[in-house]
C-alpha cells in the first residue's frame, strides 16, 4: 500500500542526509510497506501513529512466518531509523521502536575458499574458450584479480570509474558506503590485470559511443558499466570451469576469502578493517574466529597426541 507523506519524507532525507544508496532505499521502502500492509490487515493504526504493542505483534507476525532472526534484526532497525526520524522532526511525540527487543543473532562464520581454490578461479578465468575472445578473457581476469586482491564489494567493484586507475596507480580508491573512500592496495597481478584490460574497454562501448566514464562499461545496461546480475553470472561460469560449487562461490565469498588469506598470513587486524571498508572493527574480529576454528581442527587432526584426545572423547 502507498506509504505515508511522513515515511515518504523519510526516505527523502535518507537519499540526501545519508546518502543511502539505491538499494539502501528500496530494503527500508519495503520494510514500511509491509509493515503498513500488516498493520491495515489488523485494524490497527497506520504505522505514523502505532504503538509499541502493534510493532510487537508485527515482529511477532515475522516470526511465526518463520523470518531469520537476521532479517528480523534488519526491519527493526529500520524502524528505528524511521521512528527515530519522526521523533527527531516532532511529527510524534516518542518512539515505540525503543521498546522493542532485538532478536537474539548467531554468529555464522563467513565462507571462504582456499588459497588452492582461489588459484583454480584465477586460472580458470584466463581460459578461452572462442576465437577472438581476448577482450572478454581480459575483463573477466581483470575483475576477478582486483576483487581478490582488495577485498571490494561487488557493487564497489562494477561500478569503479576508470579515473581510479587512469594513472597507473599502486592503490585503489574505492568509494564505499556512505560515500566513504579507502585506500587498498593492488597486487602486481591487478595491476598487470587492469593494464592489460585497459587495450579492450572499447569492445564494451555503449552504441555511438567513443568513449566511457566506467572502468567496466557495458552496451546495454542502463547504469551504463557492469551490472551486479552480470558478474554474479560470469562469477558462476568461471567457477564451473575451476570445480567449485555454485553455493560455495558469489562475489562475498572472494571478499571473505582476501580477508581471511591475509590474517592467515600474519596481516594486522586494523589495516584489513581499513581496506573492507568495516566501520567497526568488531565486524572484521569473524574472520580470527575462522582461523581459531582452522587451528582447532588442526590440532585435533594432526597433533602427534591427537589420537589421545579422541580417545578420551570415547564413552
Amino acid at each position: 500500500m502507498p506509504l505515508s507523506g511522513r515515511a515518504e519524507a523519510f526516505l527523502e532525507m535518507m537519499a540526501v542526509e545519508r546518502a543511502a544508496s539505491p538499494r539502501t532505499l528500496d530494503a527500508y521502502r519495503r520494510d514500511l510497506e509491509d509493515l503498513a500492509a500488516f498493520l491495515d490487515r489488523s485494524g490497527r493504526p497506520g504505522p505514523d501513529a502505532a504503538g509499541d504493542e502493534d510493532l510487537r505483534a508485527y515482529l511477532k507476525h515475522q516470526h511465526d512466518l518463520g523470518m531469520a532472526a537476521r532479517t528480523a534484526a534488519r526491519r527493526l532497525s529500520a524502524l528505528r531509523q524511521y521512528y527515530g526520524f519522526l521523533l527527531g522532526e516532532g511529527m510524534r511525540p516518542d518512539d515505540p521502536s525503543q521498546r522493542l527487543d532485538a532478536p537474539r543473532l548467531g554468529r555464522p562464520l563467513p565462507k571462504f575458499l582456499s588459497e588452492e581454490e582461489v588459484d583454480r578461479l584465477l586460472a580458470a578465468s584466463q581460459e578461452s574458450r572462442e576465437d577472438g575472445d581476448a577482450a572478454r578473457v581480459a575483463r573477466r581476469v581483470c575483475l576477478l584479480e582486483i576483487l581478490y586482491a582488495t577485498g571490494t564489494r561487488v557493487s564497489e567493484l562494477v561500478g569503479l570509474p576508470l579515473a581510479v586507475v587512469a594513472r597507473g596507480q599502486s592503490v585503489l580508491r574505492i568509494t564505499g558506503k556512505g560515500s566513504k573512500e579507502r585506500m587498498v592496495p593492488l597486487t602486481p597481478a591487478a595491476g598487470r590485470a587492469i593494464s592489460a584490460w585497459l587495450p579492450h574497454r572499447a569492445a564494451y562501448f555503449p552504441r555511438r559511443r567513443k568513449d566511457s566514464p566506467w572502468l567496466f562499461p557495458s552496451p546495454t545496461a542502463a547504469e551504463g558499466h557492469l551490472t551486479r546480475d552480470g558478474f554474479f553470472r560470469m562469477l558462476a561460469e568461471i567457477g564451473v570451469r575451476a570445480g567449485i560449487s555454485p553455493s560455495r562461490l558469489s562475489p562475498h565469498v572472494l571478499r571473505h576469502s582476501f580477508a581471511t588469506h591475509l590474517l592467515a598470513r600474519d596481516a594486522d587486524l586494523r589495516s584489513v578493517q581499513q581496506m573492507l571498508g568495516h566501520a567497526d572493527i568488531a565486524t572484521t574480529e569473524i574472520y580470527t574466529h575462522i582461523l581459531d576454528e582452522r587451528l582447532k581442527h588442526l590440532v585435533q587432526t594432526a597433533h602427534p597426541m591427537a589420537w589421545m584426545t579422541l580417545d578420551r572423547q570415547k564413552p
